[in-house]
């Protein structure tokens, strides 16, 4: 097992993805990656704001 399918079963086990149907374990993936594309672009717009001399 490489380290990138350990990293995966370990996020499969520990947010007990393992027990959905393959359609609810992608739309929780779309969620949480929508849910980061947020933070990151928040994060971005305002070290952009604070940054700006």
């Amino acid at each position: 097992m490489n380290w990138l399918s350990h990293k995966l079963y370990l996020y499969e086990v520990t947010f007990g993805l393992y027990v959905l149907d393959w359609c609810e374990r992608y739309s929780f993936n779309a969620a949480v990656l929508t849910l980061l594309w947020f933070i990151c672009s928040a994060m971005l717009k305002t070290s952009v704001q604070f940054y700006d001399w």
